[in-house]
């Protein structure tokens, strides 16, 4: 019969906001859950539990795979690699729906030595390296299981943990793997969920060991106590940890924080007095290759000026080859330089967020993720011994069974020769179970030896005396104990800190943070003559040369000098436009003094800027009088205006048709301002009338009624007021009583003294 329902009847009216919410709220926790963060018990997320799960079944054991599983394939030990094309067609087949992209590179993370302390997966071809280069196709690359891996789901059968249903109910996993090796701090984690991540860092096997083991004898032992077993993450790449012991303790206390790692290094000498620095190990999850790329822009950028090179001579181990600029360049000042401006130095985030056995997302300190690891491997341990218990129960009750058909051999044989139901007789006359009964039927004629009965009563003793160890360990929380420190000490006799593998290859060595390396630290200070044309143009010429001799002043023709004076090639130099904006250059980077040097505007981005007012030194702990042409102005500090990128720093707002026309250094000594203006009056006040500012307009310094301010200066009041007399003459007059002409700050002022310039000019 056809079914003319309308499906409109089928809608529901649902408020959005509610619809929406109730959905999300599902995705998060599945994300969470299901997919981002790792489980306490086995440090995995469910596609590494799967991906191992489907090479166990595949018989991918690793080398020196258990006596009995060689036993039963002798050829398996050599033969075990295969295809990873075939491992991830079986996750994503099996058990895990989801691209296998993914999977694939969840499977190469698990097989790197650079990205796992402990390697989980045997790798046989290309999975990539330090340098970020992806891993070969999964139809090329080969693998197996490690030791570690086969350690960490030892147990899978023996009861030891529960199994659910794949997605389609077709086969079934395991909920978690119950091997003693503790692979989350071992190997760490990292993943961001929906409103929450985590971020693990590997650790030294041994380490969490004696601290598992510290914590069995004494639970209620003091992180202080942990930390000193516990020295801090161990990197599959080494480096060093420079934080302080409180700093490292802290974040295993709470569960957040973040270690400062560095790269490891040291000085090879060259002969000579040369010398370059050798970095051997760099920081975790830093690709090299970037990493030699970041030292080269700094060396292209000129951002480190006693950097010379940087080679690349890796091969199956790191080495980086650092070459400073000159011989006397300090070591130590060239890697501290390095550690601030490059991943030579990083930090790696701790947020030890992980799902707890009844899978709640929790932020848990060092102490209590190892005291939940504990409780999971005691009932890993209660529950494989129980499994035992009903293995030895099952086995006893057949022996007991054979042990009868023995001590009445004769008489089973008549009941089985002469009875039509040869079950039902047995188990009447000798009081036998079904499966008892069943046994002695199916023995073979060969079993009935004498030999065989003295092997059945042996192996029935050994089993009861077993049984009885065994249902001790399930009735004594105290034997528990000693039975797991027992377990963890055998474990940790193959991650000994005396093996190669198992010794801790981070450092721990407490630095203070990379320093500020001032820049005339990192340039050889040299004498330098700056000279600046009329249109334009720059150049330094080395060494403090004659600013008046021809050579020195030589120019473009229809050009001339504007600004000339000496300098060293550690000085900032501050170049001030008409528009308020002044420019910081380096005087190191000025162009040589062959020819007639660069335009200036091609040092600096100062399109539309107005015109060049001034350019001087920057002098540490100086001041800058800034005036403008409207008569309004500040004091600033040099190191206020000093501008780090070539755009320059607007200092200076000045107001619609003024112009910055005074930018002159305050010397250490003055207390007092002259002010002039186009007026041809005078005025003087004292400095403190002045405000301090590091941008603006500034506070009016004189009034006029026509036209504006034509100059401006700093002096010492007691020494008075000088000025360049004119003609050739090179004399100077001072004016050494200032009193007519002392005021209040932003008044008219007076005629200045006799002889003052007729360019209104101090």
């Amino acid at each position: 019969m056809t079914d003319f329902r309308d499906p409109f009847d089928a809608i529901k009216d649902h408020p959005f906001d509610d619809a929406l919410s109730e959905r999300y709220l599902v995705y998060a926790l599945s994300t969470i859950t299901a997919r981002s963060l790792p489980d306490l018990r086995d440090g995995l997320k469910p596609v590494h539990r799967r991906l191992l799960w489907a090479m166990r079944l595949l018989r991918m054991e690793p080398a020196g795979a258990p006596p009995n599983v060689l036993a039963a394939n002798p050829a398996r030990n050599t033969t075990s690699y295969k295809k990873c094309a075939r491992v991830v067609g079986d996750v994503i087949g099996k058990y895990h729906p989801h691209g296998d992209t993914s999977v694939y590179d969840a499977m190469v993370r698990l097989a790197q030595d650079f990205s796992l302390r402990t390697p989980l997966v045997d790798g046989q071809g290309n999975f990539g390296n330090i340098d970020g280069d992806n891993a070969a196709a999964m139809r090329y690359t080969e693998a197996r299981l490690t030791q570690a891996a086969a350690d960490l789901m030892a147990g899978l059968d023996e009861g030891t943990v529960d199994f659910r249903p794949t997605y389609n109910g077709e086969d079934e996993e395991p909920e978690v793997f119950p091997g003693l090796f503790p692979n989350l701090l071992a190997n760490g984690a990292s993943g961001i969920a929906v409103g929450m991540a985590t971020s693990i860092p590997p650790h030294n096997v041994s380490e969490l060991i004696d601290a598992a083991s510290l914590l069995i004898d004494n639970p209620d032992a003091e992180h202080a106590d942990l930390m000193q077993i516990v020295r801090g993450p161990d990197f599959p790449t080494g480096g060093v940890l420079v934080d302080s012991p409180s700093i490292i303790s802290e974040a295993y206390a709470t569960g957040r924080g973040s270690f400062r790692t560095r790269a490891r290094w040291h000085k090879e000498d060259g002969g000579r007095g040369t010398w370059v620095a050798v970095v051997t190990q760099i920081p975790f999850q830093v690709q090299k290759s970037k990493l030699i790329e970041q030292i080269a822009a700094l060396i292209n950028d000129k951002k480190l000026p006693i950097l010379a090179d940087v080679r690349d001579e890796s091969d199956a181990e790191i080495r980086i080859v650092i070459e400073p600029r000159a011989r006397t360049v300090d070591p130590d000042v060239l890697m501290d330089s390095l550690f601030r401006l490059t991943d030579l130095e990083n930090r790696f985030p701790l947020n030890l967020n992980v799902l707890d056995a009844t899978r709640t997302p929790r932020v848990l300190g060092l102490k209590p993720v190892l005291i939940e690891w504990l409780k999971h491997q005691i009932d890993v341990l209660v529950r494989r011994a129980r499994h035992r218990l009903d293995k030895i129960a099952a086995r006893v009750e057949l022996l007991d069974g054979y042990i009868i058909a023995y001590l009445n051999l004769d008489r089973v044989i008549e009941i089985i020769r002469t009875e039509d139901e040869p079950k039902a007789v047995m188990m009447e006359e000798f009081q036998l179970t079904d499966r008892q009964a069943e046994a002695i039927l199916n023995m073979r004629l060969r079993s009935l030896r004498k030999l065989e009965e003295m092997e059945l009563r042996r192996e029935h003793a050994e089993l009861l005396k077993e049984r009885e160890e065994l249902t001790k360990l399930v009735e004594s929380p105290t034997r528990q104990r000693t039975r797991l420190k027992k377990d963890l000490a055998e474990l940790r006799k193959r991650y000994s800190p005396d093996t190669d593998f198992g010794k801790r290859r981070t450092l721990v060595e407490e630095a203070a943070p990379a320093r500020e390396i001032p820049l005339e630290a990192m340039i050889e200070r040299e004498p330098i003559t700056v000279i600046l044309s009329e249109r334009g143009w720059i150049r330094a010429m080395s060494g403090h040369r004659d600013l008046a001799s021809a050579d020195t002043l030589k120019f473009k023709e229809g050009d001339g000098p504007m600004i000339a004076f000496h300098a060293q090639t550690t000085d900032k130099l501050l170049l001030a436009t008409s528009a308020g904006r002044i420019f910081t250059l380096g005087a190191d980077k000025l162009p040589g003094g062959r020819g007639f040097g660069d335009p200036v505007r091609s040092l600096v981005d100062m399109d539309d800027q107005g015109q060049i007012v001034t350019l001087l030194p920057a002098r540490a702990g100086g001041e800058l009088l800034l005036a403008s042409s409207d008569g309004r102005g500040f004091v600033a500090a040099m190191s206020d205006v000093i501008a780090e990128t070539r755009k320059g720093k607007q200092v200076v707002n000045v107001r619609t048709g003024a112009r910055l026309s005074v930018v002159k250094p305050i010397p250490p000594e003055a207390d007092s301002i002259a002010v002039v203006g186009e007026n041809r009056k005078l005025l003087v006040f004292s400095l403190i009338e002045m405000p301090r500012m590091a941008r603006g307009q500034g506070v009016q310094m004189q009034r006029y009624r026509d036209g504006g301010l034509s100059d401006a200066v700093a002096f010492r009041l007691a020494d008075g007021l000088s000025w360049a007399m004119g003609g050739d003459s090179g004399r100077t007059r001072t004016e050494s009583d200032m009193t007519p002409w002392r005021v209040a700050r932003g008044a008219a002022g007076r005629m200045p003294p006799v002889g003052f310039p007729r360019d209104n000019r101090f």
